[in-house]
């Protein structure tokens, strides 16, 4: 049956599997109609059936390359059209995890185009009309490797920095507001990503890896619980604490005009 008062519209990108998958079950159930984006059209239709017949919402799907960026205009122009958009999830991603030395260059910059370029025109064409309305909700998928680098990771690593930076930007632009921009910071998740990325789930600590479900339980609890931050597999709340203010008291400290006495010669 038709939820009866639908929330408004919700978009997912990286919908066809994974994180994306999950967070579009879980924003049908809430009530939310969906548009949905990914690569592989067979994989969205299955999906939007599924959640139509199931919980009576509207579904529209596209079939892009978000590392294309015709596919990516496109997209971004149809969002930024509707007013009934209340809600995205930057899910997208893609990796190679190997050095870079080893990484080709086309496969570096894919990670540059998903994982940054596409997250920032989307979140550019939703957010004129949030702020114009007071309301909406966004949605960035970060990664702990945002805030850590392994040999294999340089690149991207280096993208999941600038969602992190990015979106406690965001955060800031909003303050005051009734708009709500969160970070998830993903830790190790059963997604195809790893499979992509070239380094097989089967390789990693099978203890360490979480459920997709899981995540996008933890992250969208962190979200009705007003966090701004959410890292859904920390589960010691002073290390959240601690990094954070650390990161502040460092920015602080850098404040000032004169070279650290470590610098100066005697």
């Amino acid at each position: 049956m038709k939820t009866n008062n639908v929330l408004g519209t919700a978009v997912v990108t990286g919908a066809s599997s994974g994180l994306g998958k999950v967070f579009a079950e879980r924003l049908a159930k809430r009530g939310y109609d969906l548009k949905l984006v990914a690569r592989r059209a067979d994989k969205l239709n299955e999906l939007a059936e599924v959640l139509r017949a199931k919980y009576g919402v509207t579904v529209t799907n596209y079939t892009a390359d978000l590392s294309n960026t015709t596919d990516l205009e496109k997209i971004a122009a149809d969002i930024q059209d509707d007013p009934n958009i209340i809600f995205l999830i930057n899910n997208a991603g893609t990796s190679t995890l190997a050095p870079v030395s080893q990484t080709s260059v086309a496969k570096q910059k894919e990670m540059i185009d998903v994982n940054i370029t596409s997250l920032v025109l989307l979140s550019n064409a939703v957010l004129p009309g949030f702020i114009k309305r007071n309301e909406g909700t966004l949605i960035n998928i970060g990664s702990v490797l945002g805030a850590y680098t392994l040999p294999i990771s340089s690149v991207y690593s280096g993208t999941k920095g600038f969602v992190v930076q990015y979106t406690r930007g965001l955060q800031e632009e909003v303050k005051g507001t009734n708009i709500k921009v969160q970070l998830v910071n993903p830790s190790i998740t059963a997604t195809e990503i790893w499979e992509v990325g070239g380094v097989p789930l089967s390789a990693l600590d099978q203890a360490a890896i979480m459920t997709t479900e899981d995540c996008v339980d933890a992250a969208l609890a962190g979200l009705d619980a007003g966090e701004l931050v959410t890292f859904p597999s920390v589960h010691n709340q002073q290390l959240i604490d601690v990094y954070e203010d650390a990161r502040i008291k460092l920015f602080t400290g850098s404040q000032t005009g004169k070279p650290a006495e470590r610098y100066l010669q005697n």
